[in-house]
């Protein structure tokens, strides 16, 4: 603007006659230009107008927020430089003597620079009065005033010269990099691609990057020493006061997530800012339409930090993310007894008009990619030499051009991307799902999302597949919590009315796919933790047979590695809904299609399976023994050398399921397992083997805690089925082994499991009553031993 304003008073003359003034000294007649006085004037309304739309007014803010400001901000740039092509021809017309000089003082104004153009001006002026010799030769000599004169002009001549060198040389190092500014669009374009930015907001992502750090660097000198982060200015521009500059805060916050090395970066300085945490998750509390891009962004930035995040600090985090998942509503159906017939008035949308002149500006803008950019039709009928220039070109315009933005995926649905950070926060930190689960009605919203999703408005099947996923991944996370607040967690999640119908439906359902199959199975698993939960399970007979049926495959030849994860877990969780429990291990025994104990049997053979089926098969003998036939009782004593040779060379848990699983097997069949022990002398080698077991698990361990009791009711049940052998165990000084585990038993010995610090299923006869009941037996008493309720005579 400094520049057209310099312009003005060089209208209304041209080069004759500035050159008629310098060469006669004397007054002219103006010719004032009609035609160039309206190119000046249109000439400075255009900058006048350009110059107005960069200054920060909320009505222009709010302009260059909309469509249209954005389609004139791309092109401002553009008139500006044809603006000072005009000008520029303007003063080619206009040129010679003053306004050389003021020509000059504009064209170095316009660069911004002040230091150069007083220096002309400066040495200019002085120049021309020397040059007035007339006025100088009519004063008398005398007075030696002519002389003086121009002795002073040469000084002040000379200093001026030295003025004008000095600031030449400090104004053309401000030119250089200057001009070199014009050239900056290319490096600002490699940080468009660079850092992972699309489409035009990442142009106007970087372009508002390089003005900030330009002011910053200016601020302190141009060789300051400053880091001026792009993450960092990210993190600063997301709180700002207008809508258009958080957008972009969380745009480029998202691409930096993205990809490496700035991910790293990002994640280290979010996650030691709180207030920018806190910001981003205020984001996702805004529910205005205008807000909606902010919010999705938002979401996707937390969704990448939640793996690293902890939000125990921030108040009402739970609340805000939690906000997410109220974006998908279940359709309501009306219950007669409860509803009105009343219809609640719902306000049209109006339709707004589509815009007349978009055709048209998709038109011309495809002209001029057409005429500008060759396409390869074109290129194939050039010869080598012009191939070469279409190959330099396409390179240029692959320099200067910016990846187009990414549509919208299934995975930006809010509701799936507030499911996923409530996943992440879940596995990365305990407090953060103990935060999960205070928040009220999360969990409950959370199990509702389980549904097979067909009552659910505004979702399409993949986002139904995606919510349901999410949602049994953050099921599966809580019902693994540990300790006393896993197992209340465990309970409350159990006692929801709707929870094990949606997973019946998922085990169900042929369409789910196997990872929601495996998940649900954990679930069901994890569950069966608590006695009420595996009673519940067990009245939902198409769970068991579900779960039985994935276990139990047929087709052993086709089955995949994600086939047999599912098959593990189908089977653990098998394995916990019959502990302790007679109806689920009845219901087991009488699936239809499927001789339970013979398949459990013939997969002991398999390493894969050996143990979930000795747990399932010591349940099954402990609990439905009189409904085992005697082929089962056959089958039984086949495997029984296979069992005792495992037990001799196991260790820990596979230790403690075969010990137990041979108890049952020495009670239900008492004279094969007598006849099995007897054969090939193993006896005593078998009996020291137990010993051996007491004797090195004086210090139960939280995963194994039952080593020493299932040895120790093994031993009790060896003794019952054949007295002769309590002579072996009396020499090989089981008795010592007794005494030294009544001296430093642990009350942790009387429970299966452990969740944490807390024990699980504990067993109805303690631990020192088995102590006291081999001692028993070791002393000739008459006693026998009852491994189902308690001493009986």
């Amino acid at each position: 603007m400094v520049a057209i304003i310099l312009l003005g008073p060089s209208v209304p003359y041209s080069c004759d006659d500035c050159s008629y003034y310098l060469d006669n000294n004397r007054s002219f007649t103006i010719k004032p230009s009609f035609a160039k006085w309206i190119v000046y004037l249109v000439l400075s309304v255009v900058v006048l107008l350009l110059t107005i739309s960069r200054m920060q007014f909320p009505s222009i803010i709010k302009l260059a927020d909309c469509a249209m400001g954005r389609k004139l901000a791309f092109w401002s740039k553009t008139a500006i430089n044809l603006c000072m092509f005009v000008a520029a021809v303007m003063l080619a017309v206009t040129s010679g003597g003053l306004w050389t000089l003021i020509t000059m003082c504009q064209m170095i104004v316009s660069f911004g620079n002040l230091q150069v153009a007083a220096a002309i001006f400066r040495v200019d002026v002085v120049a021309y009065r020397i040059l007035q010799r007339d006025k100088y030769d009519d004063i008398d000599c005398k007075t030696n005033f002519g002389r003086s004169l121009r002795i002073f002009y040469g000084m002040v001549l000379g200093q001026g010269f030295f003025f004008f060198l000095t600031s030449l040389g400090q104004g053309l190092l401000y030119l250089v990099p200057c001009i070199l500014q014009v050239f900056s669009f290319i490096l600002r374009r490699s940080l468009v691609r660079h850092a992972g930015f699309r489409g035009q907001w990442g142009v106007d992502c970087v372009d508002l990057y390089y003005s900030y750090a330009y002011e910053k660097h200016m601020e302190g000198g141009i060789l300051s020493a400053k880091k001026i982060s792009i993450v960092t200015f990210a993190m600063k521009i997301l709180k700002s006061d207008t809508l258009k500059m958080q957008l972009r805060g969380v745009q480029m916050l998202h691409s930096f997530l993205k990809k490496e090395p700035f991910r790293t970066m990002t994640i280290s300085k979010l996650t030691d800012s709180t207030k920018t945490v806190t910001s981003l998750l205020k984001m996702l509390g805004w529910t205005n339409e205008e807000h909606r891009d902010i919010r999705l962004f938002a979401a996707k930035v937390l969704a990448e930090l939640a793996e690293s995040l902890q939000v125990l600090t921030i108040p009402g985090a739970i609340r805000q993310i939690a906000s997410l998942l109220n974006t998908v509503h279940q359709m309501e159906i009306q219950n007669p007894l409860l509803d009105s017939c009343r219809q609640e008035e719902k306000q049209e949308t109006p339709i707004q008009d589509a815009d007349c002149l978009t055709p048209k500006l998709k038109f011309w803008k495809q002209m001029i990619v057409y005429c500008l950019i060759p396409v390869e039709e074109s290129s194939k009928l050039l010869d080598k030499k012009d191939s070469y220039i279409v190959k330099c070109w396409k390179n240029i315009t692959k320099c200067c051009s910016v990846p187009e933005e990414e549509q919208s995926v299934d995975h930006d649905l809010l509701p799936v991307l507030g499911m996923l950070i409530l996943e992440r926060l879940a596995n990365y930190d305990t407090e953060n799902y103990m935060e999960i689960s205070r928040a009220p009605g999360l969990i409950s919203t959370i199990i509702e999302l389980t549904s097979n999703g067909t009552d659910l408005a505004n979702t399409n099947e993949s986002h139904q597949a995606l919510l349901k996923g999410s949602s049994l991944k953050v099921l599966r996370r809580l019902t693994s919590t540990k300790g006393r607040f896993g197992v209340k967690l465990r309970h409350e999640i159990s006692e929801h009315p709707f929870l094990l119908t949606n997973l019946a439906r998922i085990l169900d359902d042929k369409g789910s796919s196997q990872e929601l199959r495996e998940l649900t199975a954990e679930i069901l698993r994890n569950l069966a933790m608590d006695e009420n939960a595996r009673e519940e399970i067990g009245h939902f007979g198409a769970i068991i047979s579900m779960l039985m049926h994935a276990f139990l495959r047929r087709d052993a030849f086709s089955v995949t590695d994600s086939d047999r994860l599912l098959q593990v877990i189908a089977g653990q969780a098998l394995a916990m809904l019959a502990m302790e429990n007679p109806t689920n291990c009845l219901a087991m025994s009488e699936e239809p299609g499927y001789a339970f104990v013979k398949e459990l049997i013939t997969m002991i053979h398999a390493d894969r399976y050996r143990y979930i089926a000795a747990s399932l098969l010591r349940n099954m003998c402990m609990h439905t023994r009189s409904k085992l036939s005697i082929a089962d009782l056959k089958e039984l004593s086949l495997i029984l050398p296979e069992v005792l040779e495992g037990i001799m060379t196991a260790d820990g848990t596979e230790l403690e399921v075969l010990a137990g699983l041979s108890s049952q097997i020495c009670i239900a069949i008492p004279g094969d397992f007598a006849r099995e022990l007897e054969h090939g002398q193993t006896k005593e080698r078998f009996i020291r083997g137990l010993i051996s077991s007491i004797n090195a698990n004086m210090n139960p361990a939280a995963h194994c805690p039952g080593v020493r009791r299932a040895v120790v009711e093994l031993a009790v049940c060896i003794m019952e089925c054949d007295p002769s052998s309590t002579k072996c165990f009396i020499k090989c000084r089981m008795m010592e082994a007794l005494m030294m585990v009544e001296r430093k038993h642990s009350r942790a010995e009387n429970y299966r499991y452990f969740s944490g610090d807390v024990g699980l299923m504990e067993n109805r006869v303690p631990l020192v009553a088995l102590v006291s009941r081999a001692k028993e037996l070791m002393s000739g008493n008459g006693l026998y031993w009852n491994s189902d309720t308690s001493f009986q005579k």
